[in-house]
């Protein structure tokens, strides 16, 4: 598997001091403020460029594990800045980091491998992620970062969202909560452009109806949802909060490593059978990490930190998605959405297991080393089984960056029709 070359994913502090100097650069178009706290106390910046009423909003850092989305943030900041058109009309906003307590816990900026990388993992609960939590909490219990996040999005109005997010392995994909008419083809242009595959089969838009390859549209409240079980709903989600003005929401997604193997739209030979055999490993890989668990948890002294909590939740995700997988029909029949469906059923225990590992090497615990070794044997194994090729930091950044202006002005164009 191929290294990571400099640069790194840029930190939290980093952004804040390169959202500083575009500021001092620039003081009469250009402003940093503060807009919340996170839990621990860590302040949430945002940084504006341009004073048009007419507004887009920038979110970066949304998980804790999706690091390019920061690179990409400073890339369109300094882009929007630079070149006047983009500012015609338009305001841009660019929310730093949506979590940066769990930024300063996912350690890895520079993952020279799957190994490395899940060495670092770490990504929270659902009900601490600030997009996710209105999914799975009453609006009384709702964190900071997520009461932070939608004030941001009361104060704009935007006419256009865009969370950047990304997948350790994988291709690059869209969800929209409204349709932009003519994102996809240069879309795919620009991914094709920098060797990036298209996810065209997204296990996380399962379902949803597609108005061109990789671009995904959230259906309405009227239709079910492909897995059941998840507690989470994107159509409770923060990303909807923008429609209460109008606007759309649109995740861009990037991979980290790239596969081939998610974007081949041949249809698969036994999607349903193929999903029985993925949801009986899924529960046996869980098996193998709850049983280290077991094994460990009186040791732990009753201790309940973040990484032990989102280890937990992930394991509690599992036999519910089993169930899903083994009895409701496959939402997608292509070689490329059974391909996603395997990263999925991968990647949950495996995470799970990469979280237990750091809170048993702090403990010292002597079940660490045979979680070690499973952590590596399953990262190995899931980068050889997708022929995992790393992206370029730089190709990750340009591809996200391209489709963040591509929506803007589709979106743009769109309302003003």
């Amino acid at each position: 598997m191929s290294l990571l070359p400099e640069p790194r994913y840029p930190s939290v502090p980093e952004l804040v001091a390169s959202a500083q100097a575009l500021a001092a650069q620039e003081p009469g178009l250009c402003a940093l403020r503060q807009v919340g706290l996170s839990r621990a106390g860590r302040p949430l910046h945002l940084l504006s460029v341009g004073h048009a009423r007419r507004a887009v909003l920038v979110v970066a850092g949304a998980h804790a594990n999706e690091p390019a989305g920061g690179s990409t943030l400073r890339a369109l900041a300094r882009r929007v800045l630079a070149e006047r058109e983009l500012r015609a009309g338009t305001s841009w906003h660019f929310l730093l980091c949506a979590d940066p307590d769990g930024a300063a816990l996912h350690v890895t900026p520079a993952p020279r491998s799957l190994l490395d990388y899940h060495l670092g993992f770490y990504r929270p609960t659902g009900a601490e992620q600030p997009e996710w939590s209105p999914s799975v909490l009453p609006p009384d219990r709702l964190p900071p970062e997520t009461r932070a996040l939608t004030g941001v999005i009361d104060e704009l109005r935007p006419y256009l969202q865009v969370t950047l997010h990304g997948t350790d392995l994988g291709g690059s994909w869209v969800q929209l909560t409204k349709d932009v008419p003519g994102l996809a083809e240069p879309f795919a242009k620009s991914a094709a452009q920098l060797h990036i595959p298209v996810e065209t089969g997204a296990s996380d838009a399962a379902g949803w109806p597609a108005s061109g390859p990789g671009v995904h549209v959230m259906p309405g409240p009227e239709t079910g949802v492909a897995y059941p079980s998840m507690p989470d709903d994107a159509r409770n989600s923060t990303w909807y909060h923008a429609h209460r003005y109008g606007g759309l929401t649109a995740v861009v997604e990037v991979p980290m490593w790239a596969s081939d193997l998610v974007d081949d739209p041949a249809p698969h030979p036994a999607p349903a059978a193929a999903m029985r055999q993925l949801a009986q490993r899924l529960l046996r890989d869980a098996r193998e990490v709850e049983r280290v668990l077991a094994e460990a948890l009186p040791r732990l002294d009753g201790a309940d930190g973040p990484l032990l909590r989102a280890a937990r939740w992930a394991l509690g995700l599992i036999p519910g998605l089993a169930e899903d997988w083994t009895h409701t029909p496959p939402a997608g029949t292509t070689m490329a959405y059974v391909g996603s469906v395997d990263a999925f059923g991968r990647r949950l225990p495996l995470r799970a297991a990469a979280m237990l590992l750091r809170v048993l090497r702090e403990t010292d615990d002597r079940a660490a080393p045979r979680l070690e070794r499973l952590v590596a044997a399953w990262s190995e194994a899931f980068g050889e089984r997708f022929r995992a090729r790393w992206v370029p930091l730089d190709h990750q950044v340009e591809h996200q960056s391209r489709t963040v202006l591509l929506a803007a002005q589709q979106a743009r164009e769109q309302a003003e029709r």
